[in-house]
């Protein structure tokens, strides 16, 4: 690359502050270029041509300047007023998707750089039009191109499949649940998995690490650890492995999980629900995966009376006053056996897919640096 000369954006590309402020797009025909991975869309096209759009705000803020994404988008398109909007208007002397894959590539140097502020960091339109884009022949441009999109293509192709393998195993796990709790008898979460409190008694010179739950069914995190001096006024409870964990304020979001091994010994508040799985009657990812079923969740939900989120809390009496289907122990653990197995594959193929989307930015590196 150090052969090529460069040139400055402004002399390759048309370049001007997008148009339209994104709440307020009218949904239309055109897609509307924004800081997210998705387009919208808006009723008017503001932009033709072959362009690059480049945000101008940090996507952090608070005093720290990054950009997430660039885009590259042909046709007519409208552009948001955060963004810049690149219109090739030298496409004898340059590929604007090559200009996106090099400025991709090399954001974290050309363009952050630019950023100026204190707590929300910006650059200008102007300060993008010096930029200086090293320019190979065309023809070089377009083979670049040409390699990079047939990797981002097979990159793509490669987690459509992941995502279809695991669309087929949660079908299956969905079927034999659903195999597995015909005519089960219904037995209320008191007996199988009680609410238990092992409340600590805080000592000022020790350490605690709260555990939460996050919503949508993502499992537990350690939000943070803090002496013993800290906690003036709130009641501790101890944590274990195999727990099952309601936030009773946020269950009705499907703040719901099974405490992890590393999550042993963490503390959690009041308003964490940790249930202890009684081994003679149930297990526990058995349990949990109950309450994941549109038949398990609507009791959570119906237990979480109100309207507005702050108010829909789960009460303890009325989640112990759940029935849930308990069959036979071997039925509970071939089912967990499955489950077990479906995590791990997903497990694998999470790695595949840190690799394959470390793919295409390593690749840029090489080219590029």
């Amino acid at each position: 690359m150090r052969q090529w000369p460069k040139v400055a954006m402004g002399e390759l590309f048309q370049l001007e502050k997008g148009r339209i402020g994104i709440k307020a797009a009218t949904p239309g025909f055109f897609p509307l270029v924004t800081t997210g991975e998705e387009y919208l869309s808006h009723i008017e096209p503001h932009f033709f041509g072959d362009s690059i759009c480049i945000p101008l705000i940090s996507a952090t803020g608070h005093g720290h300047a990054s950009l997430k994404r660039l885009h590259h988008i042909e046709g007519e398109f409208a552009v948001g007023s955060i963004l810049c909007a690149c219109v090739n208007s030298s496409p004898d002397r340059v590929v604007a998707r090559y200009a996106y894959y090099y400025l991709s590539a090399c954001k974290d140097s050309v363009l952050i750089p630019l950023m100026q502020g204190t707590a929300n960091m910006s650059m200008k339109v102007s300060d993008i039009a010096g930029v200086g884009i090293p320019l190979p022949p065309l023809t070089e441009q377009q083979a670049i191109v040409s390699r990079l999109d047939t990797l981002a293509d097979k990159a793509r192709q490669v987690n459509e499949h992941l995502d279809s393998i695991e669309r087929d195993a949660d079908r299956l796990l969905a079927v034999r649940f659903r195999d597995a709790i015909v005519d089960a008898p219904l037995r209320p979460m008191a007996e199988v998995a009680p609410l238990v409190r092992r409340e600590i008694a805080i000592d000022p010179q020790a350490s605690y690490t709260e555990l939460g739950v996050r919503s949508f069914f993502k499992g537990t995190f350690q939000r943070r650890t803090m002496e013993g001096t800290d906690y003036s006024w709130q009641n501790l409870f101890s944590v274990k492995t195999g727990d099952l964990i309601f936030s009773n304020i946020m269950a009705w979001e499907q703040a719901i999980a099974i405490a992890k091994p590393e999550d042993d010994g963490c503390v959690g508040n009041h308003r964490m629900l940790t249930c202890e799985v009684n081994a003679d009657a149930a297990v526990a990812s058995f349990l949990y995966y109950y309450f994941t079923t549109a038949e398990g969740f609507a009791k959570i939900d119906a237990a979480s009376p109100g309207t507005a989120a702050r108010n829909k809390t789960l009460k303890a009496q009325d989640l112990m006053a759940i029935v849930v289907p308990v069959p036979s122990d071997s039925t509970q653990r071939t089912f967990d056996a499955l489950q077990a197995k479906v995590a791990a594959l997903k497990a694998r193929h999470a790695t595949i897919r840190q690799a394959n989307d470390a793919l295409i930015p390593a690749t840029l590196e090489r080219v590029f640096n």
